[in-house]
C-alpha cells in the first residue's frame, strides 16, 4: 500500500483518506510534523488543537463543525479570474452566485470534479456552490465533530490544489484576490454544541457569542492573513474593529439562523474566518473560548 505524506521532518499519520488520483489500494495520510527532538514544527497547529480537543468538557459537548470555503480560481499565466477578460472587468456583480450559465459560472468542470474525488475520498463534503464574485467558488465540509473538521478542510484543500494543477488553473485562497466593488473570499464556520442543539440551546447560544465578544480581538488576529482588506462592513461582513451578532443578519460578525431561533436550539455561523484560515486553530479557539475559556 503506498501513502502520500504531504507534511515533512518527522511525521505523525493522524487521518487516512482514499487517494482519489492513483485510486486502487492507495491511500492519503494526513500527518503532523514534528522536529528530530519531538517539538510541533511552527506550523503544526494540529498539535495544539488535539489538546484542546481532547479535555474531557469538551469531548463532552461533541462539537460540531461545518465550514464554508471560498476560494478564487485564476488564470495561470495572469492571475487574474477565470472568466474574466484579459485587463478588462465582467459584469457587475449580481447573476453569478449560485448562477449557471457560460457567461455566468467560469470553471464549473473544476468546482464537480473536486467534489467528486472528496467523495471518494471519504471527505464530508456537502455542498458546492457559485460565489457572489465571478470566478470564485464555496465548498462545504461537515457537519465534522472535533478535530475531524481541520483534517477533511485541508485535505480537501490539497485536492482542490491537485485538480486545478491538472487544470492548469490556479486556486487563490486569498481573503480579497480583486480590490474593488468585489466579494472577498472566507471560511464561515458553522458551529454547535451538545447543549446548543438540545432543547434551551438558544440561551446557550447567546452566552456563547457573548465570549466569542470579549474575546473578539483574539480571534480575528488568529482568522487569517489579510483579512482586514475582506472585513470592511461592506460586501456582506462586519466591519473587522466591532463585534456584532444578529439572526439572519449577513453582514454581522456572527449570525443566527431563523431556524435556530425560531426552535430554540441549533447552531451559529461565525463569519469572520478568512479563507486562509488555518481550520485547526480556528475550531479550536471556538471551542476554547465557548466551553472552556471562562471571563
Amino acid at each position: 500500500m503506498d501513502l502520500l505524506l504531504f507534511l515533512y521532518h518527522e511525521n505523525s499519520p493522524q487521518a487516512i483518506f482514499k487517494d482519489p488520483f492513483r485510486r486502487g489500494n492507495n491511500i492519503l495520510v494526513m500527518c503532523d510534523a514534528y522536529t528530530p527532538a519531538g517539538e510541533p514544527i511552527p506550523t503544526n497547529k494540529r498539535h495544539n488543537a488535539a489538546k484542546i480537543f481532547s479535555h474531557p468538557d469538551v469531548v463532552a459537548e461533541v462539537p460540531w463543525y461545518g465550514i464554508e470555503q471560498e476560494y478564487t480560481l485564476l488564470q495561470k499565466d495572469l492571475k487574474w479570474p477565470l472568466g474574466w477578460p484579459v485587463g478588462g472587468y465582467p459584469g457587475p456583480q449580481g447573476p453569478y452566485y449560485c448562477g449557471a450559465g457560460a457567461d455566468k459560472a467560469f470553471g464549473r468542470d473544476i468546482v464537480d470534479s473536486h467534489y467528486k474525488a472528496c467523495l471518494y475520498a471519504g471527505i464530508n463534503i456537502s455542498g458546492i456552490n457559485g460565489e457572489v464574485m465571478p470566478g470564485q467558488w464555496e465548498f462545504q465540509v461537515g457537519p465534522a465533530v472535533g478535530i475531524s473538521a481541520g483534517d477533511e478542510l485541508w485535505v480537501a484543500r490539497y485536492i482542490l490544489e491537485r485538480i486545478t494543477e491538472i487544470a492548469g488553473v490556479v486556486v487563490s485562497f486569498d481573503p480579497k484576490p480583486i480590490a474593488g466593488d468585489w466579494n472577498g473570499a472566507g471560511a464561515h464556520t458553522n458551529y454547535s454544541t451538545k447543549s446548543m442543539r438540545n432543547d434551551g440551546g438558544f440561551e446557550v447560544i447567546k452566552k456563547a457569542i457573548g465570549k466569542l465578544q470579549l474575546r473578539h480581538k483574539e480571534h480575528i488576529a488568529a482568522y487569517g492573513e489579510g483579512n482586514e482588506r475582506r472585513l470592511t462592513g461592506r460586501h456582506e461582513t462586519a466591519d473587522i474593529n466591532t463585534f456584532t451578532w444578529g439572526v439572519a443578519n449577513r453582514g454581522a460578525s456572527v449570525r443566527v439562523g431563523r431556524d435556530t431561533e425560531k426552535e430554540g436550539k441549533g447552531y451559529f455561523e461565525d463569519r469572520r474566518p478568512a479563507s486562509n484560515m488555518d481550520p485547526y486553530i480556528v475550531t479550536s479557539m471556538i471551542a476554547e473560548t465557548t466551553i472552556l475559556w471562562k471571563p
